[in-house]
């Protein structure tokens, strides 16, 4: 294996335990959900094409900048939203627009959501949350260690991993979560793992992960 075939692996490697996956995988998939060329999602992030080619290959770690991550967060759950589909063409050239324009000044200020996408979520949380009825509100009823979850081996609809991304997000940016992660994963790899998850990764991995962990301690 050649230099550079070891540094892609690496790279990759590394992006598996910053990002969750690679971000070529992690990448991919936006862009035939959201119809956008390399260049065009490249453009969203506030990236150059060739820089973003470079992360999504391998030959390229890390995301330097904060506010590319707090971007690519919140391109993620556009796509990952359940009225997405539903949504013209225009409106969602839209709400790209105005995920590029979030340009947070201060590590401080990098949130993933703006009031309008909080507002956003909460509306999709209450959809999914009636839509499973009973099975829901008797989970919101129960202890961690003996819910709904632990019992049947599946997080119900609305779970509470969004609501743990969310605290995490108000309160740390993506970089304070990472350097957070970073600090304690050599005593604490539980905890670090879920900073990551919760913290800057996808809320289908975060809920994923909630199912298996409530699972385990539900017998």
């Amino acid at each position: 294996m050649s230099v550079a075939e070891e540094t892609v692996v690496r790279n990759r490697a590394l992006q598996a335990e910053w990002y969750g996956e690679p971000l070529g995988e992690r990448v991919r998939p936006l862009l035939e959900r959201l119809g956008l060329s390399q260049s065009g999602l490249a453009g969203v992030l506030g990236l150059s094409p060739p820089m973003l080619s470079q992360l999504m290959s391998g030959h390229r770690a890390k995301i330097s900048n904060p506010a590319v991550l707090h971007r690519l967060l919140a391109v993620e759950e556009l796509a990952a939203a359940p009225e997405y589909d539903a949504l013209p063409a225009a409106e969602v050239k839209e709400r790209l627009r105005r995920i590029r324009a979030e340009s947070p000044t201060t590590t401080s200020g990098l949130r993933l959501g703006t009031a309008e996408r909080s507002a956003a979520a909460e509306r999709s949380a209450a959809e999914r949350s009636a839509a499973a009825g009973d099975r829901a509100s008797g989970a919101a009823d129960r202890s961690p260690g003996g819910g709904e979850a632990g019992a049947t081996g599946r997080v119900p609809a609305g779970s509470p991993a969004r609501v743990l991304q969310a605290l995490l997000r108000e309160v740390a940016s993506a970089a304070e979560i990472e350097d957070a992660a970073r600090l304690i994963e050599a005593g604490h790899p539980g905890l670090a793992e879920v900073l990551r998850v919760y913290g800057t990764g996808r809320t289908g991995d975060a809920e994923a992960h909630l199912d298996r962990t409530l699972g385990r301690h539900g017998g």
